[in-house]
């Protein structure tokens, strides 16, 4: 029987990322449970789920379900016109998309930033390059505010006409509503907002992709009926219409924010930048303080490339912060 003629993409090595323990708790089995993930920049205390019918999980997600969490996004995010939205599993899945739907092009990604950008359009034969600052190129691509160094890039530096313009927003949902592109969306621009990190359930995989009515169509088509579970509708429907909830995140995280900088200054490190998710700090021994974290169960992410980087997502709580600064002291 012959081979069926499947397209190959390109290969490469997985990338690294933050929140899978397997591996660290191999490296240290005496370390004392339970482990402080620190590795990823997700809101350690999520948006509280309450039941839900016995239906959402038993039946296919419908139509007015997938409308009414449109519409929330819309009001959510400043989005004048559902049409312009459209959901998906987790805004990796948009990532790992949108390669797919652009012609062989020229792709600038402004970096240092979350890798998977550039990894998926070279993965789909584009010519990709990580630059520090705006080139020219067909698609360029932005993290903002950046992961991870947390730089925020002004509204009018992104609104200049450069062809294609990707602006992941991931990190965005608690700064200033005129940090985001999305309620006044520049034409040929596609803005990702992820939903998992803001309300601290990564595990619902759901995210938006928000762009005018041609490629959102064009998105839709590609991910397909159904593409977000009913519970996920639902679920994200009620957290982004809870703006009381939101502000109240926001007040906590920016208190916690100044009391982990604290910590992490006192431990001889400097904060290189963050978001309200996460900070970025040098050591100089930045290998050995993450082996003397993981040794007292906390898992921070390091950075192959830059060995003197940490990032730092935020404790949960007092008794978080209390293991912390007694492995950081």
């Amino acid at each position: 029987m012959s081979a069926l003629p499947i397209t190959a993409t390109g290969t490469a090595e997985p990338l690294a990322h933050g929140g899978d323990l397997s591996n660290i708790r191999r490296r240290f089995p005496e370390a004392p449970e339970p482990w402080i993930d620190l590795s990823t920049g997700i809101n350690p205390v999520p948006y509280p789920i309450v039941d839900l019918a016995a239906e959402t999980w038993s039946r296919l997600p419908t139509q007015q379900q997938e409308q009414a969490l449109l519409e929330a996004a819309a009001r959510r995010y400043g989005v004048r016109d559902p049409a312009t939205i459209v959901a998906a599993p987790g805004t990796q899945a948009l990532i790992q998309i949108l390669p797919r739907l652009v012609a062989r092009s020229r792709v600038a990604v402004l970096g240092p930033t979350y890798e998977e950008h550039a990894h998926c359009w070279a993965r789909h034969g584009h010519d990709v390059a990580i630059v520090p600052d705006f080139e020219r190129a067909d698609v360029t691509i932005v993290v903002n505010p950046n992961n991870p160094t947390g730089r925020l890039l002004p509204q009018e530096l992104l609104r200049q006409d450069r062809g294609l313009l990707i602006v992941d927003e991931a990190f965005v949902d608690f700064l200033a509503p005129s940090a985001s592109l999305a309620g006044n969306l520049p034409a040929n621009t596609i803005v990702l907002r992820s939903f998992g990190k803001a309300y601290g359930l990564a595990g619902a995989r759901l995210g938006f992709a928000i762009a005018e009515g041609r490629i959102i169509d064009r998105i839709r088509d590609e991910l397909g009926p159904w593409a977000v579970s009913g519970p996920a509708l639902e679920i994200g429907r009620r957290a982004l219409g809870d703006l009381a909830w939101l502000q109240a995140a926001t007040t906590r995280l920016a208190a916690d924010r100044q009391k982990l900088d604290t910590l992490l200054v006192s431990a001889g490190s400097n904060i290189l930048g963050g978001t309200p998710l996460f900070r970025l700090a040098r050591h100089p021994d930045a290998a050995g303080l993450a082996d003397r974290l993981g040794r007292q169960g906390i898992h921070v992410r390091r950075f192959a490339r830059e060995p003197q980087w940490l990032r730092f997502g935020l404790p949960a709580d007092d008794g978080a912060f209390s293991r912390i600064g007694t492995a950081l002291a």
